[in-house]
């Protein structure tokens, strides 16, 4: 892939493992085609807006018809009801609309989106798990489902803690930059040679943390004692711990921390991530096969099953690659794709 164009590499990163056949739904043809995988199928996903595929004869209701037993899972960017049901849906979108935005980013400074697609992501997740959860309740009933998810639910969703925060106080959660708002010190430091985050989500841990650096003083300080008194006291606490840190080096900090229980790392680039010893062990990159013998590089998935790695076995297939196996399966005829 050197010297393709960052496209492409998101295309790849998208697609791996998949089959592909273009389809133009304008046509009877095509449409009888997905009718037909349809009808020889666990489990169909769309991402049309709502009600794209009804005009189609592709809806839930006409396909559950020949169907019954098919898992149906529609992702919109805000469901099938409500007053934005109507709308496109966005990641972006998504992640300012459903708080996200609001807790990212320093406190002077503008709200953040994060480095990645984390509504779409979150979103993917949680259909998976829904569409297992419809395939386990179908043994029992011998049923399919309709799954309705929407990005906006999904990004809501993941505010887990601070939406909590929020309803049990009636106080909306700030950005925090790297801190936690809930524990103290949980965040990033700078240290003489670069940044590391150091995860104190303990008194315990706190007290080991304060040993490492010469000061068991302040672990008995009542301002600091407790996890609670830490985060009231956080602006007080911060400056000291930063003024004993600076005259540190990461890697042996990090070794010292971790020899006294205290979780702590790096903050690495994508390159040093995946160069992190415990990432290469892991087998966390992989080279899977495409079309014409070549290999391309992809992120394994993190998923282990009785001690295999769950890798696809295949890269990303060119556009229509796979048109001929699949209309094979339906007993279409091999045509000429779409334009």
């Amino acid at each position: 892939m050197d010297g393709e164009d960052l496209t492409a590499a998101y295309f790849h990163s998208c697609n791996r493992g998949k089959r592909s056949i273009a389809l133009d739904l304008a046509n009877p043809a095509d449409r009888e085609t997905v009718r037909a995988l349809a009808r020889d199928s666990d489990v169909l996903f769309e991402n049309f807006k709502v009600g794209g595929l009804l005009k189609y004869g592709l809806d839930h209701a006409t396909l559950r018809g020949a169907n019954p037993r098919l898992i149906y899972c529609s992702i919109t960017g805000f469901g099938q009801d409500g007053p934005l049901a109507h709308r496109a849906g966005y990641d972006y979108v998504a992640q300012a609309m459903g708080g996200f935005m609001e807790l990212t980013g320093e406190p002077d400074g503008p709200p953040q989106k994060a480095g990645i697609a984390y509504a779409d992501i979150f979103t993917g997740v949680y259909a998976c798990v829904g569409v297992l959860a419809a395939l386990h309740r179908r043994t029992a009933t011998g049923e399919g489902a309709y799954l309705d998810m929407a990005l906006l639910d999904a990004q809501v969703a993941v505010l887990a803690n601070q939406a909590l925060n929020w309803m049990a106080s009636g106080r909306v959660p700030t950005r925090q930059g790297a801190a936690h708002a809930n524990l103290a010190p949980y965040q990033n430091f700078r240290v003489a040679d670069g940044n590391l985050v150091i995860a104190c989500g303990n008194d315990g841990q706190f007290a080991k943390l304060c040993a490492v650096l010469g000061c068991p003083a302040l672990a008995a300080d009542p301002r600091y004692a407790t996890n609670p008194a830490r985060v009231v006291n956080r602006a007080a606490l911060i400056p000291l711990l930063e003024k004993l840190l600076r005259a540190w080096r990461r890697d042996p900090l990090i070794d010292a921390l971790d020899a006294a229980g205290v979780p702590a790392g790096p903050i690495n680039t994508v390159a040093q991530a995946f160069a992190e010893p415990q990432v290469i062990a892991r087998g966390m990159r992989v080279d899977l096969p495409t079309s014409g013998g070549a290999f391309t590089p992809g992120v394994a998935s993190p998923i282990i099953i009785d001690g295999v790695r769950q890798v696809a076995d295949r890269g990303a297939p060119a556009l229509d690659a796979d048109r001929a196996a699949v209309l094979a399966r339906v007993h279409a005829p091999v045509g000429r794709a779409p334009s």
